[in-house]
């Protein structure tokens, strides 16, 4: 979601289950933004489309209820451009929820939708950055499929994970190393929540307020089930008919990149150094970043390395001064052994050998190649000498 305020243009897409955590993701999001970032947040979407214009507006300030669309369209069109100006971002996040669309309003969605391109579209221009968080609970997003940039769903838990989600909420809430439900009752919270966060927070709050009535000090089955009881709940996959996600071990061949490193040097003198893995690491001057450069002329997120099983990539995250790589690093460029990345008196020197890369499995790995080729030179070897054996015999 950050990459939305470091990028241009584009959608983000975020998607999952009703109580899965969609809401509680975005207000995190918002509460960790800069100052420079203006954001207008739409969360009702059962209405028209120049209706939708309007509610933006509205977040920017403006009265726009007696604009016609080609107005409300001009409108949004200068903001930006007068946001730009001032050096500020401009995010739109649209939350259309999961709430049931009301009857005789169909299609109202999909116009909604076709008001965002629209908005969208004025703001499509270089000069002009707008970018656009669309949180929704449908994946059916086909008008804007081509100008998705990103999309992430919100899957429920695990069985495991959905324990350490409840110890974790405890202990948030003062609970400390006490174990207020007993082992036995998480497989059974799992069965009748199916993970689902919200669902989660529902059964156990009950379940402790039934052990408080009867004043005791954990959360057993007997709670448990007096509480499941209570709220006339039947099994999660009875109910949705879906299939509970279990722990899946992924036995397929993999590649893994062994741990490389940044060696961060100031006016010739090494301060830092930061080992990488498959992943990214992100380059700033805050203390949020991977690799930390305290220096005015380094951005909040300055520049990432982005490790994957294809190679190592060095970017330029819209820095405002940018990065010197003795080639453009905006698009990404493929990263080299020994690269030196300039960022004014810092230098980031980059070390990831191309041994580095081993391989877990059955993979097309060079080295695998010459140990099957040496295997095959020794088989040949055993079927000549065994040839040669027969001829004798013969």
């Amino acid at each position: 979601m950050e990459s939305t305020i470091w990028f241009t243009d584009g959608f983000v897409v975020i998607t999952g289950e009703i109580g899965s955590g969609k809401t509680t993701l975005i207000e995190t999001f918002l509460r960790e933004l800069e100052q420079d970032v203006v954001v207008a947040q739409i969360n009702q979407t059962q209405i028209t489309p120049v209706e939708f214009l309007q509610a933006i507006l509205v977040q920017f300030g403006y009265s726009p209820f007696k604009m016609r669309k080609a107005e409300l369209l001009a409108t949004i069109n200068e903001f930006l451009v007068e946001q730009y100006a001032k050096g500020r971002k401009v995010l739109l996040i649209v939350d259309e929820g999961a709430e049931p669309e009301p009857e005789g309003a169909r299609g109202t969605a999909p116009a909604v939708r076709r008001g965002d391109h629209q908005a969208e579209g004025a703001a499509h221009h270089p000069r002009r950055p707008a970018r656009a968080v669309d949180k929704l609970d449908s994946p059916e997003l086909i008008q804007l499929m081509q100008r998705v940039r990103l999309r992430f769903h919100l899957t429920a838990l695990s069985e495991s994970d959905t324990t350490e989600y409840i110890r974790h909420r405890l202990r948030v809430a003062g609970a400390g190393d006490r174990d207020l439900f007993e082992p036995e009752t998480f497989p059974v919270i799992y069965r009748y929540t199916g993970g689902i966060p919200r669902l989660v927070n529902t059964l156990c709050d009950t379940a402790m307020l039934v052990a408080f009535a009867k004043d005791r000090h954990t959360v057993s089955t007997e709670e448990l089930r007096a509480s499941i009881d209570e709220l006339q709940w039947v099994e999660y996959a009875s109910r949705t008919h879906t299939q509970l996600r279990a722990a899946i071990e992924d036995t397929s061949p993999q590649v893994q990149l062994k741990p490389g490193r940044l060696v961060l040097s100031f006016k010739g003198k090494t301060v830092a150094e930061c080992p990488i893995g498959m992943g990214r690491c992100i380059i700033g001057r805050t203390s949020d970043n991977d690799l930390q450069i305290d220096s005015t002329y380094i951005s909040r997120h300055h520049a990432q390395v982005v490790c994957t099983a294809d190679g190592v990539w060095i970017e330029d995250l819209n820095s405002t001064n940018g990065i010197f790589l003795g080639r453009p690093a905006h698009p990404p460029q493929a990263a080299r052994d020994g690269d030196v990345v300039k960022l004014g008196l810092h230098e980031i020197t980059y070390h990831l050998d191309v041994h580095d890369m081993v391989s877990t499995g059955n993979l097309d790995d060079p080295r695998n190649e010459e140990s099957v080729e040496a295997a095959d030179d020794e088989d040949e070897d055993e079927s000549e000498s065994a040839a040669a054996r027969e001829g004798r015999g013969a």
